[in-house]
């Protein structure tokens, strides 16, 4: 609908970690494409900035979010572990039920002037 909110969630944990919509589309992409330098082209982010996001993600959780292999003449690549699938199926699901949450229908009617309909 042209009139709903762009939805930016972002969360800050007290470990030192920020999660938001870009490190949940690098681990997207990186399942997707196998790779994170491949992930990091199709997002338009340098190779050293996505292995950087992927370094922290995997230095805050108990265990990596991303497995990675090194490149050579097989080439390397790169998979989103079982807890790095748990961690974006979780982060989608926040994404969805804020977006679904009728709290923003409410504060689009107030912004259009829509008082014919209360809470």
């Amino acid at each position: 609908m042209e009139n709903d909110p762009r939805l930016s969630l972002r969360l800050h944990f007290n470990k030192g970690l920020t999660f938001g919509r870009g490190k949940a589309d690098l681990l997207q992409a990186i399942a997707e494409e196998g790779s994170i330098s491949a992930a990091g082209r199709r997002l338009g982010m340098s190779y050293r900035r996505a292995w950087a996001l992927v370094e922290d993600m995997n230095g805050h959780f108990h265990a990596p979010l991303v497995d990675s292999s090194r490149g050579g003449a097989k080439g390397g690549g790169a998979s989103v572990t079982e807890l790095g699938q748990s961690v974006l199926a979780d982060y989608r699901a926040l994404e969805a039920m804020l977006r679904d949450a009728p709290q923003i229908a409410t504060l689009r009617m107030a912004l259009e002037g829509d008082i014919s309909e209360q809470k």
